[in-house]
């Protein structure tokens, strides 16, 4: 039985996707629920699996080719049995290697050549057409005896003119490209400035000490973090500076009744945002396990595009990076973004002593358009005044 592989169906805010990588070429055996492509968008990455065992029989979108929403890309034959050689492969799947002549690769086959360094006319072709497949150079790379890397290094040297500086020019990934826009944008569109604050994170670190072992047994493993605190003294700031929780739509100014923090989270792809819906209702627990399951998930490229969409508000670390200080760039339509970071010892003057206190840097980037310097300055105090003293957060004052 045929059935036709089609694009997943984007959200609006998503116009288009592009095929970033074919794991399966046609003719090859593929399990049910097995991964066979990938559709990057200017968000997230996604996945579409085998529908059913068998293979795919032909593939119509190639690597690289833009996609609409559930626009068909290909087509699979349920119950067939693989051969792992390709069977049809379009122009558009495949690709020819300039170094290699005539030698037509897959473009599975071509990332295998070029990470192992192969000479593509070596490897023997049993697709369709003479096509290398990437079982081919697998199969070949079973069978080429592995030399020594000391060996190796004396009988292939590089050879680099003096003077000579080595270059490698790779396109920008398609999510890059769009982090990139949204930058520009937000500097380009906004009226963007920074206030700084520092925070004594003394009393935080004793309590995560005094109760890091029971929270993680009482939570079933959570752990207690830095970031659970943050985004309860932020969600409790935010609902005494409703400004700082707005958007801007047009002329209109949009006050949200809601709390949705962004927590940025790095990825190999890019920088990611996904989203707390309802922080205020959520945990300290809840808040801690989220952010870690975003955090894995992003690392997979398993985050939807739905839990990437929305948020009033942005929260970004990076002091898990060992910065100091620096000034966020905003995420629009929202109208501040908080930044941590490292907790550097200072000393620091108290009640006339002077003592060496684990200090950290927050800076708040707000909107000047709808957010005054004193509503900033205030707003980021509050955050300073709840981490300071915990007790706060749970009395609300």
């Amino acid at each position: 039985m045929t059935i036709e592989l089609k694009a997943p169906t984007f959200p609006e805010s998503v116009a288009d996707g592009t095929i970033s990588t074919w794991h399966k070429q046609p003719g090859e055996a593929v399990t049910r629920d097995e991964l066979i492509v990938d559709i990057e968008t200017d968000k997230v990455v996604l996945e579409i699996v085998a529908p059913a065992d068998g293979a795919i029989s032909e593939i119509i979108k190639g690597e690289g080719d833009t996609v609409l929403s559930d626009e068909l890309i290909g087509h699979f034959e349920a119950g067939a049995a693989g051969s792992g050689a390709a069977a049809s492969v379009p122009a558009a799947a495949v690709s020819e290697s300039a170094p290699s002549g005539d030698v037509k690769l897959s473009p599975a086959a071509r990332s295998l050549i070029e990470e192992n360094n192969l000479d593509a006319s070596t490897v023997v072709a049993t697709g369709k057409g003479n096509l290398v497949t990437k079982e081919d150079v697998v199969n070949h790379l079973k069978q080429a005896p592995a030399a020594p890397a000391s060996k190796a290094a004396v009988a292939a040297p590089i050879n680099v003119a003096v003077g000579e500086q080595i270059e490698k020019r790779v396109p920008m990934t398609r999510m890059r490209k769009r982090i990139a826009e949204r930058l520009l944008d937000a500097t380009h569109s906004t009226a963007m400035l920074t206030t700084f604050n520092e925070v004594d994170m003394s009393p935080i670190m004793a309590m995560r000490k005094q109760y890091k072992d029971l929270f993680e047994k009482t939570h079933d493993g959570a752990r207690l973090g830095f970031m659970g605190f943050f985004v309860k003294a932020a969600t409790e700031a935010l609902k005494r500076f409703p400004a700082v929780n707005a958007s801007i739509d047009g002329d209109d100014v949009v006050y949200h009744g809601y709390q949705d923090i962004g927590v940025a989270v790095s990825s190999d792809k890019g920088l990611v945002v996904p989203v707390l819906r309802d922080a205020d209702n959520m945990s300290v627990a809840t808040v801690e396990s989220t952010i870690r399951d975003y955090g894995m998930r992003a690392q997979k490229g398993k985050l939807g595009i739905e839990e990437m969409q929305g948020g009033t508000f942005t929260i970004t670390n990076g002091g898990v990076f060992g910065s100091l200080l620096s000034t966020p760039i905003l995420n629009p339509p929202q109208t501040a973004i908080l930044g941590m970071h490292k907790i550097q010892e200072r000393p620091m003057a108290v009640n006339g002593e002077v003592k060496i206190l684990p200090m950290m840097y927050l800076a708040l980037s707000y909107d000047h358009r709808l957010i005054d310097g004193k509503e900033a300055v205030q707003f980021l105090v509050t955050i300073k005044d709840l981490l300071e003293d915990p007790a706060r957060i749970l009395l609300e004052i």
